[in-house]
């Protein structure tokens, strides 16, 4: 399960800043500040463990047909189960929010009625008979699941759990496509059918379903048969030959087209919308060399029948790893000219984290929900692998820096262990604790024990788990097997203890003794964490590496140096999730941007310039770093650049113009265009009309918002002609010069416009959508306006979204005084968001 919508990961990345200051000289409006949105939690002492198995599943059989209309499932069920340790005579499901109509003991080819109860949670069955265990017995099921009436909540990570999703049943919605869809993760596939929803079951299944005969279906395992019926429909018969758990059970119908390639001689397909089907090769073409590159690093080849992949709209997270048939969100379906501003895009990294969990998650699946990080973490931390392997080091790096950030950003996560056994709700775990903390936790295992017997635990662990399930001490055990060390160390401090390090750094140079010393002091509250660290010391063109182990409060290294080093750089592999306090002086991160190879040793260097921007050294270094190899690094060194600094800006002026003409990166492009832009010189005026001509949206984009910094009419006219083909960054350019110049005739646009946006494109756009509001008359448009910014508040009101749109509805108020008719309106709107 990718764990954020989106538009909250799209928000960290620089290249979706986009200067407002424009258009709110115009309207009473604040520029978009980043917001920092959390996911509220609990406080509890509840412990939760391992589900008891009274039974465990066997095989799983289902027929199911639809009723669109109602938005009702028609299900029918053969459950074969077994007694686990204990002869029992009942049997307990889960099933939410359904109608039971029959509930049968098959014996032999007669069904016998079984007494029950049921509370709309669970359905209590008598068997009516002991059965001994390990001996099978089989279950009948006749039943109508209604997830459309029941009433749920969600996560961080899945913003809904009804399990079963109708879209656009009714074709209401023009050209949107009619879709229905499973989601199970975490227990809400006992929502579509009866079962065990646990994730330490597992079991083998047949799905039949019944669809109209003009759409596409897609489940777990292999397509075994498809029949068509007489009253216009089909039924897909879809077959699971290996045990898996429920919450991976998956149904997918609707016009879908499918794009076959393979990995070696099993099946990968891709399905998309009709629209999106040329572009297959280019979403996901990469998969079969993924299988190929994981399957080689795990030793453990991929371990099922087919690998599927599906967009679906409206989806409920980013993306799920379906047994088999992994579900991504539409954000994945983009067009060639949405890739040309992509490097190392998210769709990417999504492809790759859910691939993975199909060795962790699926093949061995986490035996609680207390120990997703076994599934999670794992998954999180194969987006940098598959980056280093592909796009190299200065990629997988910058993917694991932003992570860790994320996590270091999220005040309330510090609190958390990895391993929880204490919550108030499974769905508190889907956090930045299960995902980006315990990612950078196993690269600092990989670090410390070294790639071969890193990997050789993995592999231990996967096969001494397969179709199984597996836990934190599991994993430990297969490293300590592979590494011959023990590990306990390791785990206690960072799988079942909450918190990080934060550690101030220090230095000081003995001139009499020679010896260059370090001192290392952990400031947070609580343990004192063990770490094993690397210290680079540069002299006279060369490099010393010292390894130690802090594990003390405090304590002081000395190193032997023939000189004063130039640089000395702890953590010299940037490994160590920690927050620190480096003494280090302008001087010194010049020589670390120039000599120490890493992209966190650059970025760090930039940053440090970035605050001493003012001095003669500052501007050198972010001068030098507009040439740097990586293009995250030019475009920080771009985005570090106060356009203010006369100095600076002066003499940055030609690289940047060359930029903004002649980067390999579009969004470097971008973004000095944009830094161009805030500068309002007129002889930039011909490279924003150039830009205008550019394939790439983002360059569009800053093009023509640069034009808009200096004359209104001409952005006007050409925003009118862009509107041809605009996604993105284009369509929120366009939007911002309507709301700064337009008048009513822009408002249909800009309503139809920030409706096809994505949720990160939506929240960057905001405050121009709603200061079109101010640009019509028509009360039945302003609510709509004000209506379409609520339901984005609402929908990400988890996030915090709700805050910031009551913000900027309080600034539309004030700025619409005197229209009695929508300033009530908009408190109506603002004591709805709360």
């Amino acid at each position: 399960m990718l764990k954020l919508p989106a538009f909250i990961y799209l928000m960290s990345r620089p290249w979706n800043r986009t200067a407002l200051t424009f258009l709110f000289t115009a309207v009473a409006f604040l520029p978009l500040q980043a917001q920092t949105v959390r996911p509220e939690t609990a406080d509890s002492t509840a412990y939760r463990g391992t589900a008891t198995k009274i039974n465990a599943l066997v095989h799983t059989k289902l027929q199911v047909k639809f009723d669109y209309t109602k938005k009702y499932l028609i299900g029918k069920e053969w459950l074969t189960l077994k007694p686990y340790a204990y002869a029992t005579d009942s049997l307990t499901l889960d099933a939410k929010g359904m109608d039971i109509r029959s509930v049968a003991l098959v014996e032999g080819g007669t069904l016998r009625q079984l007494k029950y109860s049921y509370d709309q949670e669970q359905l209590r069955i008598q068997l009516g008979k002991s059965f001994a265990p390990g001996q099978n017995y089989v279950v009948f099921i006749d039943y109508t699941a209604k997830p459309d009436e029941l009433k749920t909540k969600g996560s961080a990570a899945i913003t809904d759990a009804k399990g079963l999703y109708f879209i656009n049943p009714d074709s209401a919605v023009k050209g949107k496509p009619v879709q229905i869809w499973t989601q199970g993760e975490t227990e809400s596939s006992s929502a579509w059918f009866p079962t065990i929803d646990k994730p330490n079951q597992k079991t083998t299944a047949e799905i039949s379903i019944t669809a109209p005969a003009r759409y596409v279906t897609l489940s777990n395992g292999k397509l075994a048969s498809q029949v068509k019926n007489a009253d216009g429909t089909r039924t897909d018969t879809w077959k699971m030959d290996l045990p898996h758990s429920p919450y991976l059970f998956m149904m997918a119908v609707g016009n879908f087209r499918i794009y076959k390639d393979k990995w070696k001689e099993k099946e990968v397909n891709y399905y998309l919308e009709p629209a999106y089907a040329p572009y297959a090769r280019q979403i996901f073409g990469n998969t079969p060399e993924m299988i190929g590159y994981f399957s080689k690093l795990l030793g453990v080849d991929y371990p099922w029948n087919k690998y599927s992949q599906i967009v679906v709209r409206d989806y409920v997270s980013g993306a799920m790893e379906n047994t088999t048939a992994t579900l991504h969100g539409d954000f994945v379906q983009r067009t060639p000219r949405e890739m040309l501003d992509e490097h190392f895009s998210q769709a990417e990294s999504t492809i790759a984290h859910e691939l993975f969990h199909q060795w962790f998650g699926d093949y061995v699946t986490a035996e609680s929900w207390s120990n997703l990080t076994v599934n999670e973490s794992f998954a999180n931390y194969s987006e940098v692998l598959w980056a280093e392997h592909k796009y190299g080091k200065d990629a997988a790096d910058e993917h694991n820096y932003e992570d860790m950030q994320q996590y270091l950003g999220s005040e309330k996560d510090v609190l958390k262990n990895l391993v929880r056994f204490h919550y108030s709700d499974k769905e508190e775990v889907f956090d930045a604790v299960s995902y980006q903390k315990g990612g950078r936790i196993l690269h600092m295992l990989r670090s410390y024990l070294g790639d071969a017997v890193f990997f050789k635990g993995l592999n231990i662990y996967l096969k001494q788990n397969a179709f199984r399930n597996g836990e934190a001490h599991q994993l430990r055990l297969a490293l300590e097997e592979a590494s011959g060390q023990d590990l306990n160390w390791f785990f206690n401090q960072w799988y079942f203890q909450a918190g990080h390090p934060q550690v101030q750094i220090s230095y000081n140079w003995d001139a009499s003794s020679k010896s260059q010393k370090v001192t290392l002091k952990q400031i947070q509250q609580g343990q004192v964490f063990t770490l094993p660290l690397d210290i680079d010391l540069y002299s006279g063109g060369s490099k010393k590496r010292f390894s130690i182990i802090a594990n003390q409060r405090e304590q002081t290294f000395s190193f032997d140096a023939p000189a004063k080093p130039e640089l000395v750089n702890v953590d010299a592999r940037k490994i160590t999730l920690w927050q620190k306090e480096d003494q280090k002086g302008l001087a010194e991160f010049a020589v670390q941007y120039a000599r120490a190879p890493l992209y966190t040793d650059r970025l760090e260097a930039i940053t440090a310039a970035g605050k001493e921007q003012q001095t003669a050294e500052g501007r050198q270094l972010l001068i030098r770093a507009l040439d740097d190899k990586y293009h995250a690094l030019r475009l920080l060194a771009l985005d570090s650049i106060n356009f203010e600094n006369a100095a600076l800006l002066n003499a940055a002026l030609p690289k940047v113009r060359s930029m903004a003409l002649g980067d390999p990166s579009n969004i470097v492009k971008a973004k000095a265009l944009e830094l161009l832009g805030a500068r309002k010189d007129a002889a930039d005026l011909p490279l924003f009309r150039k830009s205008l001509e550019s394939q790439s949206y983002a360059v569009q984009a800053a093009g023509l918002m640069g034009l808009a910094m200096q004359n209104d009419q001409e952005a006007l006219d050409a925003a009118k002609k862009l509107e041809k083909d605009h996604k993105k960054q284009l369509t929120s350019a366009i939007i911002q010069v309507y709301a700064k110049s337009g008048g009513t005739a822009e408002v249909p646009f800009v309503v139809s416009g920030f409706s096809t946006m994505g949720a990160q494109d939506q929240v960057s756009t905001i405050p121009a959508f709603l200061a079109m509001a101010m640009r019509t008359d028509d009360m039945a448009t302003v609510r709509q306006i004000i209506d379409t910014a609520k339901q984005l508040g609402l929908k990400y009101k988890q996030y915090g979204i709700h805050n910031y749109v009551t913000k900027l509805m309080g600034q539309l108020k004030q700025a619409m005084q005197g229209k009695t008719e929508a300033v009530q309106y908009i408190d109506k709107t603002i004591q709805e968001l709360q």
